[in-house]
């Protein structure tokens, strides 16, 4: 199955997830994350790879991991396994072949339609950004950064890649950042305050980053100097990044504020929907220095 065709106009607020199952549990992917769908082909093992980690495989002359979801998450084997199939992924900057066991179908939703997960079982160790009921039944989004983060974490945002960077003095920048994971959130915050931002407003998806924003309209701040930049992910339940990059340049006041995207989404082939919506930059996590750099471009 190949994604082309499918993806939506940008700014549109909804999303289309592709339905898969892991033993009798029904779980999603964005599909812009997927490049094609597969049956299993032979893996070679690696040794002393990660335990999620099956092993490699050879496609169109590419060298890509297969990572086993179900040991990922602690469920049993499949029960048929005729029935597996590989998910081939892009994002982060890098393609991984995903195997699940079943995959069944394309649901296109409104992230209005995504539940941020109850903070029951929201800890650190929680794999699931959101949940969505179709048909009287519960779809899970899986956090597939943060199941690629623990088997490789140099591939995460990483703290280090500021101090390349070298002494920077204080910032007086105010920066609003709309981001869903909190583990991101916090990444997010030691590095840029270790980059010598201190004015940090944090918001867990676009709906509230915008409530933000507008109440400082409708009480006649001047934005220019509340909001020097906001930088948005784009995967975030109730509102995404791009819808509220839309909101934001659309607004009279608002759309002088300075947006860039900082996403896993950020590939050459979906560059063009940060640009229709307006975004005046994009990064592509996990590159926080390329980040620090462009806030320093835009945030003067």
């Amino acid at each position: 199955m190949e994604n082309k065709g499918i993806l939506l106009e940008s700014g549109t607020n909804e999303l289309e997830i592709v339905e898969f199952g892991i033993g009798h549990n029904k779980f999603g992917i964005n599909v812009i994350k997927v490049k094609e769908i597969i049956n299993p082909v032979q893996i070679t093992t690696v040794p002393h790879a990660h335990q999620n980690v099956e092993g490699i495989i050879e496609l169109r002359g590419e060298v890509l991991p297969v990572i086993d979801v179900a040991r990922a998450l602690g469920f049993p084997k499949s029960e048929n396994p005729e029935q597996d199939k590989f998910i081939v992924s892009e994002f982060n900057q890098q393609k991984i072949v995903f195997h699940v066991h079943t995959v069944t179908q394309i649901h296109r939703v409104s992230w209005t339609q995504i539940e941020k997960p109850s903070n029951m079982y929201q800890g650190l160790e929680s794999q699931i950004t959101g949940i969505i009921k179709l048909n009287g039944e519960m779809v899970l989004l899986l956090d597939f950064e943060k199941i690629v983060v623990e088997i490789n974490p140099e591939s995460g945002i990483n703290v280090q890649q500021i101090r390349k960077l070298g002494e920077r003095p204080n910032s007086e920048k105010r920066i609003v950042l709309a981001e869903d994971s909190p583990l991101l959130r916090k990444l997010l915050f030691d590095t840029l305050s270790e980059a010598g931002f201190r004015h940090l407003e944090f918001f867990e998806n676009g709906k509230d980053a915008l409530a933000f924003l507008e109440g400082l309209v409708d009480e006649g701040k001047d934005i220019a100097k509340e909001v020097h930049l906001l930088i948005t992910d784009i995967e975030m339940p109730q509102m995404d990044g791009h819808h509220l990059t839309k909101r934001i340049k659309e607004h009279e006041t608002l759309s002088e504020i300075p947006v860039i995207i900082f996403s896993s989404l950020i590939t050459d082939s979906l560059r063009h929907k940060g640009n229709m919506v307006g975004a005046d930059g994009q990064i592509s996590k996990p590159e926080i220095a390329k980040l620090i750099e462009m806030i320093d471009q835009f945030a003067l």
